[in-house]
Formats: structure tokens, sequence, C-alpha cells
């Protein structure tokens, strides 16, 4: 029997303790990661059930951060019931609605703008269950970088790359890390995008944030506005830009001699740095984790690192690589 079966069944009879042998059990979807979501319907209440296997992925850093939420005022899954040695969980029901689901144009500013004042209290959770949250460092950015290197280029694109090529990208990647270490640092959601996010009731709510960190200012805000899976006009995407800004000297957590130019500068390199781990993230996801669907969202991710690039002579040669070979090759390859 497979593995993901014999948890299934595991899960069941856990449930069944919990709750009651009544209770109905349907898959509803699995994330990027190893964990699996079940809605859980029992005496006409709804809950969701977490499968995380314990040697992939412990629960326990999403039980201290989901209390740490709650906490600070940041609607979030409350865990109802765990199982810590199997990977369970019992949480709230927070709906279907993912907050992509009802975005427009009309109404994309003004969902990103309570997004964006979410990230204040985000901001202040520095640590969880009573130790500081990793610090998203040099070393924790260079191996990011590395899953752009080692399951795109070479991976899926099988790509050689001449010692000159290499220099670039090993440029690229410092000139990236040597942002992050110039930033102020805050408590860091670090995959906030309008996937993570659910509307209930009107009311935003977050969800997958175990991967919390500490890490630089501008890193979740560029993980919404710029969205691995959605694409907003620049003029939107600016004008919030630019409300994050103000929002973060309003809160004392950007310097008043912080200009929009370097705060700009900050953002889209950050916003580099994440499409280039995102794009590497999606092959993995493919290769290792045989889940495909991701594939589809790599041109996007090409598409933003080459325009953001532009402005900015130390990134010319990165943008006529991709140009010149790696998109083209990605092209061949769908």
């Amino acid at each position: 029997m497979p593995l993901s079966d014999q948890r299934f069944i595991a899960l069941r009879a856990w449930i069944a303790r919990t709750l009651g042998a009544d209770a109905q059990i349907v898959l509803i979807s699995g994330d990027a990661s190893f964990r699996r979501y079940f809605r859980v319907s029992f005496e006409r209440e709804q809950y969701i059930a977490m499968d995380s296997p314990p040697d992939l992925i412990a629960v326990t850093p999403f039980i201290s951060l989901a209390e740490m939420y709650q906490y600070n005022d940041i609607y979030a899954p409350q865990v109802i019931e765990k199982d810590i040695e199997q990977g369970f969980l019992l949480l709230s029901d927070l709906g279907d609605t993912q907050l992509l689901s009802v975005l427009n144009l009309d109404n994309v500013s003004d969902y990103y703008q309570r997004a964006l004042e979410l990230l204040n209290p985000i901001a202040s959770i520095t640590e969880s269950g009573g130790k500081s949250l990793p610090l998203y460092d040099d070393a924790f950015v260079e191996r990011e970088l590395a899953i752009f290197s080692d399951w795109l280029i070479v991976h899926h694109l099988g790509l050689t790359l001449a010692p000159q090529t290499q220099s670039m990208l090993d440029d690229v990647y410092q000139l990236l890390v040597s942002n992050v270490r110039e930033q102020p640092k805050v408590g860091m959601h670090r995959d906030y995008h309008s996937r993570n996010l659910m509307l209930c009731d009107n009311k935003l709510a977050v969800i997958d944030f175990q991967d919390a960190v500490i890490g630089p200012i501008t890193y979740d805000a560029v993980s919404l506005l710029r969205d691995c899976y959605v694409r907003w006009p620049d003029d939107v995407v600016e004008s919030l830009m630019q409300s994050h800004y103000q929002q973060m000297k309003e809160v004392g957590l950007l310097a008043n001699e912080v200009t929009l130019k370097q705060y700009r500068r900050w953002f889209d390199l950050m916003g580099i740095q994440r499409h280039l781990k995102a794009a590497g993230i999606f092959c993995r996801l493919n290769y290792r984790d045989g889940k495909p669907g991701y594939m589809k969202d790599i041109p996007l991710t090409l598409q933003y690192i080459k325009d953001v690039a532009k402005p900015y002579p130390e990134l010319a040669r990165l943008v006529t690589w991709l140009d010149n070979e790696v998109i083209p090759l990605m092209e061949t390859q769908s």
C-alpha cells in the first residue's frame, strides 16, 4: 500500500478518535510541499485537517506561529487538536475563497492595500515558541538562488554555462545577496501572495505562514505586488509600493533618511531574487515532487525578471542572457 494511503488511514482513525466515527473527510488540496489538506465535516461543523509527514515537515512551527498570529490579532487558522508525533492537525475552516479568485482591476488596489496593512503586525513577529525566528541571511539567500541554477538551468534546460556566463551569474547573485543585507529586518511571512490570503466574510485571513523568518523589509510586499501567479499593471504596483514605503515609515520600521529611490531599488532587486528562486522551485516541484502544474508559471517569473532588471545597468548582461539563451530554450521545451 502506498505511503500516502497509509497516512490517510491513520489520519481517518485519528479524526474518528478526536471527533467521532461519523466524521466525513474529503481531500481539498495539496500545496507546494509535502502537506495535504482535507475538509472534515462532523455534526454540522466543518474543520480542516492538515497531514504533514513528520519526517519531512514538522508541524510544531505551524502551531507556534498560529498562536503568535492570533496573539497579534492576525486572522489565521486556529489549531483545535494536534498529534505532533503523526504530523496531524485539526484546524478551523477558513473557507475556499482565495483572494486571487476575486481580484480584478477594479478592486485589486483596495484588497492589496488591506493586505499591505496586515504586514504591520506580521513584521512585529520575530520569535515563535520562545525562540527567535531563523534569519534570512547571506547563506539563506545563496541557498535559494542555487535552486534556480540547479533546477532550471542545469536540470531542466541541461545548460553548461560558459565561464563568462557563470561569472555574470555570480556577480548578479552577489548583488542580490548584498541587497538583502542592506535592508532593515522585520518578521517575514516569506510566501505572502494572493493564494495564501483567504477572504472570509470580507476579512483577510493568512495561511501557509510556517516558514516565517526574520528578513528584509521589502520581501513580503514584493511577493504580494509582483505575484508569481498574476501580473498587475505597473502603475498599480508602483502606487501600492509607494504606499508600503510610506506605511513602513509611519510605523517606524523604515528610517526617515531612506529615500523612495533607495526603497524602490531594494524592492526591485528583492523581486528579482524571489522570481529567480521561484522559477527554480517550480522546476524542482516538477522533477523531484511530481507536481508539473507549476511549470506554466515560469514564463511570468522570467518576464518579471527581464522587465524589472532593464533599468539597472549592472543587470544588463542578465537580461541579454535570458533573452538570447534561457527564454528561447524554455520555449522549445514547453
